[in-house]
Protein backbone atom coordinates (compact mmCIF):
# COMPACT_ATOMS: atom_id res chain seq x y z
CA UNK A 1 0.00 0.00 0.00
CA UNK A 2 1.15 3.29 -1.02
CA UNK A 3 0.95 6.46 0.73
CA UNK A 4 2.06 10.21 0.29
CA UNK A 5 3.07 12.58 2.44
CA UNK A 6 1.89 15.61 2.74
CA UNK A 7 3.02 18.43 1.14
CA UNK A 8 5.06 20.74 3.43
CA UNK A 9 3.26 24.46 3.59
CA UNK A 10 6.29 26.88 2.91
CA UNK A 11 5.91 29.56 5.26
CA UNK A 12 6.30 32.91 4.18
CA UNK A 13 9.10 35.68 5.41
CA UNK A 14 6.99 38.42 6.90
CA UNK A 15 9.26 41.07 4.18
CA UNK A 16 7.87 38.13 1.36
CA UNK A 17 4.22 38.61 2.59
CA UNK A 18 3.86 42.12 2.66
CA UNK A 19 5.51 42.85 -0.66
CA UNK A 20 2.55 40.08 -1.64
CA UNK A 21 0.07 42.13 -0.21
CA UNK A 22 0.80 45.46 -1.25
CA UNK A 23 1.61 44.27 -5.16
CA UNK A 24 -1.95 42.70 -5.20
CA UNK A 25 -2.93 45.95 -3.57
CA UNK A 26 -1.06 48.05 -6.76
CA UNK A 27 -2.78 45.39 -9.08
CA UNK A 28 -6.32 46.27 -7.42
CA UNK A 29 -5.72 50.34 -7.84
CA UNK A 30 -4.59 50.04 -11.55
CA UNK A 31 -7.79 47.63 -12.43
CA UNK A 32 -10.43 49.13 -10.11
CA UNK A 33 -9.45 52.11 -8.57
CA UNK A 34 -7.78 52.98 -5.19
CA UNK A 35 -11.19 53.59 -3.56
CA UNK A 36 -11.54 49.94 -3.90
CA UNK A 37 -8.79 48.81 -1.74
CA UNK A 38 -10.33 47.30 1.27
CA UNK A 39 -8.80 44.60 3.93
CA UNK A 40 -11.40 42.27 2.49
CA UNK A 41 -10.75 43.11 -1.31
CA UNK A 42 -6.88 42.46 -1.08
CA UNK A 43 -7.79 39.22 0.96
CA UNK A 44 -9.97 37.80 -1.57
CA UNK A 45 -7.66 38.52 -4.01
CA UNK A 46 -4.84 36.51 -2.21
CA UNK A 47 -7.33 33.92 -1.09
CA UNK A 48 -6.08 34.87 2.29
CA UNK A 49 -7.99 35.89 5.72
CA UNK A 50 -8.58 39.66 6.10
CA UNK A 51 -7.13 39.41 9.29
CA UNK A 52 -3.68 38.78 7.86
CA UNK A 53 -4.22 41.67 5.84
CA UNK A 54 -4.66 43.90 8.94
CA UNK A 55 -1.66 42.25 10.92
CA UNK A 56 0.58 44.03 8.28
CA UNK A 57 -1.47 47.01 7.62
CA UNK A 58 -3.83 48.08 10.66
CA UNK A 59 -5.05 51.15 8.90
CA UNK A 60 -5.87 50.97 5.72
CA UNK A 61 -5.23 53.73 4.22
CA UNK A 62 -1.19 52.93 4.65
CA UNK A 63 -2.04 50.06 2.11
CA UNK A 64 -3.83 52.21 -0.01
CA UNK A 65 -0.70 55.13 0.13
CA UNK A 66 1.86 51.88 -0.54
CA UNK A 67 0.02 51.00 -3.04
CA UNK A 68 0.20 53.65 -4.73
CA UNK A 69 3.47 54.39 -4.07
CA UNK A 70 4.63 50.96 -5.85
CA UNK A 71 2.89 51.20 -8.53
CA UNK A 72 4.18 55.12 -9.47
CA UNK A 73 7.69 54.18 -8.45
CA UNK A 74 7.43 51.04 -10.88
CA UNK A 75 6.42 53.34 -13.36
CA UNK A 76 9.25 55.76 -12.98
CA UNK A 77 11.61 52.84 -12.92
CA UNK A 78 10.24 52.10 -16.23
CA UNK A 79 10.29 54.94 -18.04
CA UNK A 80 13.11 56.93 -16.38
CA UNK A 81 15.77 53.90 -15.06
CA UNK A 82 18.39 55.02 -13.42
CA UNK A 83 20.84 52.92 -14.97
CA UNK A 84 20.35 53.90 -18.29
CA UNK A 85 23.65 53.67 -20.28
CA UNK A 86 22.18 54.80 -23.52
CA UNK A 87 22.90 58.38 -24.40
CA UNK A 88 20.66 61.39 -22.81
CA UNK A 89 18.85 62.09 -25.95
CA UNK A 90 18.07 58.08 -26.33
CA UNK A 91 16.86 57.80 -23.08
CA UNK A 92 14.53 61.24 -23.35
CA UNK A 93 13.44 59.52 -26.77
CA UNK A 94 12.30 56.39 -25.07
CA UNK A 95 11.02 58.17 -21.93
CA UNK A 96 8.37 60.50 -24.49
CA UNK A 97 8.22 57.48 -26.54
CA UNK A 98 6.65 54.82 -23.97
CA UNK A 99 4.29 57.77 -22.70
CA UNK A 100 1.81 57.44 -25.05
CA UNK A 101 0.83 53.69 -24.92
CA UNK A 102 -2.36 52.25 -23.23
CA UNK A 103 0.46 51.41 -19.96
CA UNK A 104 1.27 54.79 -19.50
CA UNK A 105 -2.79 55.64 -20.02
CA UNK A 106 -3.39 53.58 -17.45
CA UNK A 107 -0.74 54.91 -14.78
CA UNK A 108 -2.20 58.21 -16.00
CA UNK A 109 -5.73 57.14 -14.71
CA UNK A 110 -4.56 56.28 -10.98
CA UNK A 111 -2.35 59.25 -11.01
CA UNK A 112 -5.61 61.30 -11.50
CA UNK A 113 -7.21 59.07 -9.05
CA UNK A 114 -4.61 59.26 -6.06
CA UNK A 115 -4.45 63.21 -6.93
CA UNK A 116 -8.32 63.41 -6.40
CA UNK A 117 -8.23 61.37 -3.29
CA UNK A 118 -5.65 62.22 -1.66
CA UNK A 119 -7.72 66.10 -0.62
CA UNK A 120 -8.85 63.71 1.75
CA UNK A 121 -6.54 61.42 2.87
CA UNK A 122 -3.42 62.66 4.57
CA UNK A 123 -0.79 59.14 3.89
CA UNK A 124 -2.00 59.54 0.20
CA UNK A 125 -1.43 62.73 0.01
CA UNK A 126 2.33 62.48 1.20
CA UNK A 127 2.93 59.73 -0.70
CA UNK A 128 2.13 61.54 -3.61
CA UNK A 129 3.84 64.63 -2.93
CA UNK A 130 7.00 62.25 -2.82
CA UNK A 131 6.31 60.40 -5.61
CA UNK A 132 5.92 63.86 -7.37
CA UNK A 133 9.44 65.17 -6.36
CA UNK A 134 11.09 61.73 -7.56
CA UNK A 135 10.21 61.78 -10.99
CA UNK A 136 10.91 65.93 -11.09
CA UNK A 137 14.59 64.78 -9.60
CA UNK A 138 15.05 62.16 -12.12
CA UNK A 139 14.01 63.91 -15.07
CA UNK A 140 16.11 66.62 -13.88
CA UNK A 141 18.90 64.38 -13.61
CA UNK A 142 18.75 63.21 -17.12
CA UNK A 143 18.55 66.96 -18.23
CA UNK A 144 21.40 67.88 -16.33
CA UNK A 145 23.27 64.79 -18.14
CA UNK A 146 21.95 65.57 -21.75
CA UNK A 147 23.63 69.26 -20.94
CA UNK A 148 26.23 68.37 -19.92
CA UNK A 149 27.17 66.31 -22.59
CA UNK A 150 26.48 69.08 -24.94
CA UNK A 151 23.19 67.29 -25.96
CA UNK A 152 20.56 70.01 -24.30
CA UNK A 153 20.87 73.38 -23.88
CA UNK A 154 19.27 75.00 -20.89
CA UNK A 155 20.50 77.54 -18.54
CA UNK A 156 17.35 75.80 -15.92
CA UNK A 157 17.26 71.98 -16.09
CA UNK A 158 14.91 71.68 -13.13
CA UNK A 159 12.96 74.26 -14.51
CA UNK A 160 12.79 72.61 -17.94
CA UNK A 161 11.95 69.50 -16.41
CA UNK A 162 8.74 71.37 -14.68
CA UNK A 163 7.59 71.85 -17.90
CA UNK A 164 7.90 68.68 -19.62
CA UNK A 165 5.79 67.50 -16.58
CA UNK A 166 3.21 69.41 -16.37
CA UNK A 167 2.73 68.92 -19.93
CA UNK A 168 2.24 65.13 -19.75
CA UNK A 169 0.27 65.30 -16.98
CA UNK A 170 -1.87 67.84 -18.90
CA UNK A 171 -2.09 65.18 -21.60
CA UNK A 172 -2.27 62.53 -19.04
CA UNK A 173 -5.53 64.29 -17.66
CA UNK A 174 -7.08 63.06 -21.06
CA UNK A 175 -6.61 59.17 -20.42
CA UNK A 176 -9.96 58.46 -20.33
CA UNK A 177 -11.08 59.32 -23.78
CA UNK A 178 -9.98 58.04 -27.33
CA UNK A 179 -6.67 58.86 -28.46
CA UNK A 180 -7.58 58.12 -31.80
CA UNK A 181 -10.07 61.43 -31.48
CA UNK A 182 -6.96 63.55 -30.77
CA UNK A 183 -4.96 66.25 -33.38
CA UNK A 184 -1.56 65.06 -34.82
CA UNK A 185 -0.67 68.70 -32.77
CA UNK A 186 -1.77 67.20 -29.05
CA UNK A 187 -0.13 63.67 -29.98
CA UNK A 188 3.46 65.25 -30.21
CA UNK A 189 3.20 68.06 -28.07
CA UNK A 190 5.31 66.72 -25.31
CA UNK A 191 8.37 66.29 -27.90
CA UNK A 192 7.54 69.45 -28.64
CA UNK A 193 8.02 70.82 -25.31
CA UNK A 194 10.98 68.92 -24.96
CA UNK A 195 12.69 70.42 -27.94
CA UNK A 196 11.48 73.94 -27.55
CA UNK A 197 12.70 73.95 -23.65
CA UNK A 198 15.67 71.84 -24.55
CA UNK A 199 17.29 73.83 -28.09
CA UNK A 200 16.93 70.59 -29.80
CA UNK A 201 15.89 71.20 -33.31
CA UNK A 202 12.54 70.69 -34.98
CA UNK A 203 11.79 67.32 -35.71
CA UNK A 204 14.27 65.66 -33.39
CA UNK A 205 12.01 64.35 -30.84
CA UNK A 206 8.82 65.04 -32.53
CA UNK A 207 9.55 63.10 -35.58
CA UNK A 208 10.01 59.87 -33.81
CA UNK A 209 7.14 60.26 -31.84
CA UNK A 210 4.66 61.55 -34.44
CA UNK A 211 1.95 59.01 -35.24
CA UNK A 212 2.55 57.31 -38.79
Amino acid sequence: MSSSAPSKRIRKTPEARRAEIVAAASAIALTEGLECLTVRRVADELAVRPGLISHYFPVVEDLVAEAFGVAAGGELDELLPTDGGAPPLDRLARFLSLTRGERYDGMSRLWLNARHLSRYRPALRDRVGHQEKLWRGRLTGLVEQGVAAGAFRTADPAGAAVQLLVVLDGLGAHANTERGDRPAVVDTLAAATAERVLDLPAGTLTDSVAVP
